[in-house]
């Protein structure tokens, strides 16, 4: 049986931020899981940086199945998480089960991925405090603010805590997160 990596997500997701880590993490023969608040097809965004604007823009991304809900997540099951960023997780943080979810990891020690704003969740749940993180730049405040050392670079890899700042991180951030991932569930 193949070991599972879970990924927790919603509507309005970063598109490259849940399908790269999906596909990668398959790839390597890892068995992935997307959950979400409910069963039902996911709608996620693209985020661009454009000329002229002062942040990321925001268009219609691929729609995607989740394939479990939060309440119906067994964290035993899987040996990793990720959680992507886009607008998802300003709202899957107040999800006291995406937050059940991602305590049981954090106590557990088991490795975690997070992109972009999914670091909102870990915040919510307690989970950044003494721990060195990047997330999207604009978060700088939010990440202090949960008690953990911000760091604007690439990836920063604390024990089993890997983030990253946004997409364009992608090569990097599965690179560091692989590193972490085998070293503690070789995949099958």
């Amino acid at each position: 049986m193949a070991v599972q990596i879970l990924i927790v997500t919603g509507d309005a997701a970063e598109s490259l931020e849940v399908l790269y880590p999906y596909q990668r993490l398959r790839e390597e023969g890892y068995e992935v899981h997307i959950a979400a608040p409910s069963v039902k097809k996911l709608r996620f965004v693209v985020h661009d940086f454009e000329d002229g604007f002062d942040t990321y823009t925001e268009k219609p991304g691929y729609t995607w199945p989740a394939d479990v809900a939060f309440a119906d997540v067994d964290p035993e099951r899987y040996a990793a998480l990720v959680i992507p960023g886009g607008r998802a997780p300003e709202y899957l943080r107040n999800d006291p089960e995406v937050r059940r979810i991602l305590t049981a990891f954090t106590e557990a020690d088991k490795p975690v991925a997070q992109i972009c704003h999914g670091p909102l969740i870990t915040a919510a749940a307690g989970g950044l405090t003494d721990r060195r993180v990047t997330a999207y730049p604009a978060l700088e405040l939010d990440m202090k603010a949960a008690g953990a050392a911000f760091e604007d670079a690439e990836t920063v890899v604390d024990g089993t805590l890997v983030s990253a700042r946004a997409w364009p991180d992608h090569p990097r951030w599965m690179r560091e997160f692989l590193t972490v991932l085998r070293s503690k569930a070789p995949s099958a």
